[in-house]
């Protein structure tokens, strides 16, 4: 399944949001790693052409862990499948409220596409915020 394309077929294409172009089969994730927000340039995203500056953060975590991972398709392998919270950039230093609202339904379905996800990591405050207010509407 094509996450991207997935998403905007239940919830409709907008320039400004940024969604994982990536083919995955959701059966085989396990566990979700959700990041604060895209980068300004989608290529630098996780699974973007660039995407290694992006996994910089990530990837010490796991080889500090005792993983051999180098590549997000690494990190897809074991089963953990990343993403971000907020799907447009940010245009200052904070991440305006009304981006949070817009992108929370797009993430809420992405969440939604993982039936065997047993662990979601937040990497920031606003991943927390989001996911959370998910778990509450889901409860």
């Amino acid at each position: 399944m094509n996450i991207k394309q997935t998403l905007e077929a239940q919830l409709g294409s907008q320039p400004h949001i940024h969604l994982n172009d990536v083919e995955i089969d959701p059966a085989g994730i396990r566990a979700i790693m959700v990041n604060e927000i895209v980068p300004d340039d989608p290529t630098q995203d996780f699974y973007g052409t660039s995407g290694e500056q992006y996994l910089s953060p990530p990837l010490p975590l796991f080889q500090k862990a005792g993983l051999p991972v180098e590549t997000v398709d690494d990190i897809l392998s074991m089963g953990i499948y990343l993403t971000n919270a907020v799907k447009m950039p940010k245009d200052g230093y904070t991440v305006e409220k009304a981006s949070m609202e817009e992108s929370l339904p797009y993430l809420e379905q992405e969440l939604a596409l993982f039936p065997n996800v047993q662990v979601i990591m937040l990497m920031g405050d606003v991943a927390k915020k989001m996911v959370n207010q998910i778990a509450r509407k889901t409860a």
